[in-house]
């Protein structure tokens, strides 16, 4: 297909199915109420509180918050006479005439409700919304970390392996409730980059911007399909107040090395206007030693061991910046744009020593790499956004369109001596000097619409045009000092055109959503390694369907059901087919032929009381990427690749439970059990068929003790697991912190100690086929912050706030450090 025509086969496509859904709601109409809250400009109020009084009596029956339109609802109302009473900081109360609710009726429509500004001066009101670290919705998950003790001086990273159900691997890869192929997005917008370039921009990402991290593990049609275990949502803060207002942070720690960070925020509003910005800065000295037993069986028959030890050294600076600006031309329209990026540079070290002999106990040889690596990276990205409000029922339009650009080097260098028993030299040293430059560059546009078509039927949909190039140079030297040259180079264009519509219908007590995503991908990876040429087109049409249930039994008692289709298309460094050596014996490797994995995700979910949440899912997955370790008997070298298994069968409960003790006592209880089961026939010459049963336990306590004072407490646990070839051995942690607001709240300070104990740490093993090893990683976990922020300026309350989609985009890159 052409691309215009495959353009028009979607907007066609759409169509089709918005008309053939519509067609197909029928049904009882429940009994429904909606208005419009405006201020004394006609201007929609934003989060006022509407509430829906007996008119006899005066007795509060529901409350309903207003949205970006000052729209308010209230669903499933019995029949009676009521008025509506609508209130907000800043403003008096307004009341609405009596009306009535009868089987005549059943939707009632009322007129807009105009709010006059209070009197009394609201100049030095400060408003602050307690919310639980860990909230629980109907179709996710929220980590409140906006007021955390324990966000205060850490990254984006370290908080996100806090979230329940999360767990981040050696190797970085970001797992939720045990499944890898996490998506990530940042305000709504999806992030591109490699388990690695995400690692790196996470670990550049101040926790002190971060507002809340929403996990959901069955997105809807209007998110984009990849991600097969889901999706975790990284919100940043917004300005939520008028006239011109900062902060400012400082943070120092201390693990093994020292530490620090800090952050300046400024924002400014003034009628229509919205500006903001940030910069960011981060030092980062840390360490972790790495282990590795490997045990290699050559085609005679005769063993060799193989133990190597490397204390392992980085060094990070990183400066990241955002600014932007919201601008309300009317009522109805808002446009925006936000500009952001950051420009890191890391420098690691690694004495890494090698041990070989018939056993573990005897060393026949030994060898000794010293490896260097100098990094740097550039990222900049620009978002240009228009919103638009039809009418005040509900009906709007938005459009993005995003560029990003990554600019990424390292220079690396790895000196290795050979020595015998006694110590003496073997040979000569050998020398491998590397350099590898990366830019990637990503282009993406989408158009959002939705309309309430009646009081209970609302339709969503959408178009999205992603264009992503990465072009990835190894030029290569194996004597020190001479010029390197280019024995590698790939490049990897892809292009994904997708539309999606999502039709949802509310009856009495049930509501129904349904939703199917269209995406067509074209791709071609080009590899040029020593004149010899591999050229992979592909395209391919995909249709992803989702459906979402939601039934209220009483008021105790709420039951859902959803499902939905995802896809994993192969990371951009999975597919490049160069070779990287660590030493003489072990190297890793890409895979240019590795497949998208596909999912089909099954979810049942129960509630108890607004509180007790229970779920159980299933999913299973076609084609799974996998690492697989793998071994070369002949010449005893060891490797890592990505291959695609058969099958992969995952089951889970969950149970989340928040609680109260005392006043000054909060805590909340979140059980994850999972069980991952991996089969593929003639993997490495055998048939791969196995999985365990696994859980995570995660609780956190809250303290409140005097006012001005908070404190957390959390433990986490996570029991043994298998993931493809891997045994996974138990991790667990503690962490705890303590704040003190003062200065009339302006001032905080917080002091907190991640991983008390010292006990976590990442070890693994495998045995499969001619594989045989043992790695065990412990990374700098004990650190100790203290962080101090200062909020200055207005804090007077705005009748009014936009929140627009214009967000910080970054790519599927390296090196976001």
């Amino acid at each position: 297909m052409r691309p215009f025509i495959r353009k028009i086969y979607y907007t066609l496509l759409l169509i089709v199915i918005a008309a053939g859904l519509a067609q197909a709601q029928t049904g009882a109409q429940s009994a429904h109420i909606s208005g419009v809250l405006l201020d004394e400009q006609g201007k929609p109020m934003i989060y006022a509180t509407a509430s829906l009084l007996s008119a006899q009596d005066s007795s509060l029956i529901k409350g309903a918050i207003s949205n970006e339109q000052g729209t308010y609802t209230f669903d499933h109302v019995k029949k009676g006479t009521y008025i509506i009473k609508a209130s907000t900081i800043g403003y008096e109360k307004a009341v609405t005439q009596p009306f009535t609710v009868s089987d005549d009726s059943p939707n009632v429509n009322l007129p807009e409700l105009k709010m006059q500004p209070n009197t009394h001066s609201l100049s030095t009101v400060s408003i602050t919304a307690a919310k639980p670290l860990i909230e629980r919705k109907i179709d996710r998950t929220v980590m409140n970390v906006e007021n955390s003790v324990l966000a205060a001086g850490n990254t984006a990273m370290d908080i996100l392996e806090r979230a329940p159900g999360v767990s981040v691997d050696k190797d970085d890869n970001i797992s939720l409730k045990g499944k890898q192929g996490v998506t990530v997005m940042i305000n709504d917008k999806l992030t591109y980059l490699t388990a690695a370039q995400l690692a790196t921009l996470l670990r550049s990402t101040d926790g002190n911007t971060i507002q809340s991290i929403e996990l959901i593990t069955n997105p809807s049609a209007k998110y984009d399909a990849a991600g097969n275990s889901g999706i975790i949502n990284i919100k940043l803060k917004k300005n939520k107040q008028s006239g011109t207002n900062g902060s400012i942070t400082l943070g120092a720690g201390y693990g093994n090395y020292g530490k620090d960070n800090e952050t300046l925020q400024l924002n400014h509003k003034e009628g229509d206007l919205n500006v903001f910005g940030s910069f960011s800065h981060n030092d980062n000295k840390r360490d972790q030693s790495i282990g590795i037993k490997r045990v290699i069986t050559d085609n005679l028959g005769n063993t060799t061991y193989f133990n190597q030890t490397s204390p392992f050294l980085e060094s990070d600076h990183n400066n990241s910046y955002r600014i932007g600006a919201d601008y309300d031309m009317s009522s109805k329209n808002t446009i925006g744009f936000v500009v952001n990026g950051y420009f890191n540079t890391e420098h690691d070290s690694n004495n890494n020593y090698t041990y070989i002999g018939p056993n573990f106990t005897q060393v026949d040889s030994s060898l000794r790499t010293v490896t260097g690596i100098n990094q740097t990276y550039n990222n900049f990205a620009v978002n240009l956004n228009d919103a638009f409000k039809i009418d005040t029922a509900g009906q709007q339009i938005s459009a993005d369109l995003d560029y990003s650009k990554f600019k990424n080097n390292a220079i690396q260098s790895y000196v290795t001596n050979f020595f015998l028993p006694d110590g003496s030299m073997q040979h000569p040293e050998a020398f491998l000097g590397n350099i590898t430059p990366s830019d990637i560059s990503i282009r993406t546009a989408k158009v959002d619409y939705s309309d309430p078509l009646t009081k209970s039927v609302k339709l969503e949909a959408g178009l999205k045009f992603s264009d992503v190039k990465t072009d990835n140079d190894l030029m290569q030297s194996t004597v020190e000092g001479a010029p390197e040259l280019s024995v590698n180079h790939f490049i990897y264009d892809e292009k994904i055109d997708a539309g999606y519509l999502n039709l949802s219908k509310e009856y009495k007590n049930t509501s129904i959503q349904l939703g199917l995503r269209a995406e067509y991908t074209t791709s071609t990876a080009h590899a040029d390694s020593m004149n010899v040429i591999q050229n992979i087109p592909r395209n391919y049409l995909d249709l992803f369907p989702s459906a979402f249930i939601n039934h209220t039994i009483n008021d105790k008692n709420e039951i859902n059901f959803s499902y939905s289709r995802r896809i994993d298309r192969p990371q951009y460094d999975n597919l490049n087919p160069f070779v990287f050596h660590l030493d003489p014996y072990t190297y890793q490797k890409g895979n240019p032929y590795l497949k998208p994995q596909y999912t089909n995700n099954f979810e049942f979910g129960y509630t108890y009381n607004k509180s007790l949440n229970m779920t159980l899912g299933y999913s299973r997955t076609t084609d799974v990427i996998t690492q697989i370790p793998g071994t070369d008997p002949a010449n005893k070298v060891s490797f890592v690749t990505q291959e695609n298994l058969q099958v992969q069968n995952a089951y889970n409960l969950n149970l989340y439970t928040p609680y109260t003790v005392t006043k000054w006592w909060e805590g909340n209880v979140n059980l994850t059990a999972f069980y991952l089961g991996f089969k593929s026939n003639n993997l490495e010459g055998a048939d791969l068929n196995r999985g365990q049963f696994a859980y995570n336990v995660r609780t956190t306590q809250t303290f409140t003790p005097f006012a001005g004072y908070k404190a957390e407490l959390t433990g986490n646990y996570q029991s043994a697991l298998t993931y493809g070839l891997f045994y996974v051995k138990p991790q667990y942690s503690v962490d705890a912190g303590v704040s003190h607001s003062f200065a009339q709240k302006k001032a905080n300070i917080k002091f907190s100690v991640d991983d008390i104990f010292n006990t976590r740490r990442n070890d693994v093993t495998s045995n499969y086929a001619e594989t045989n090893l043992d790695i065990r990683q412990k990374r700098e976990s004990r650190i100790a912050r203290l962080t101090f922020t200062y909020n200055f300026g207005s804090t007077k309350i705005k009748a009014r706030e936009h929140q627009s989609g214009a967000d910080d985009l970054k790519g599927r890159v390296k090196g976001n450090n």
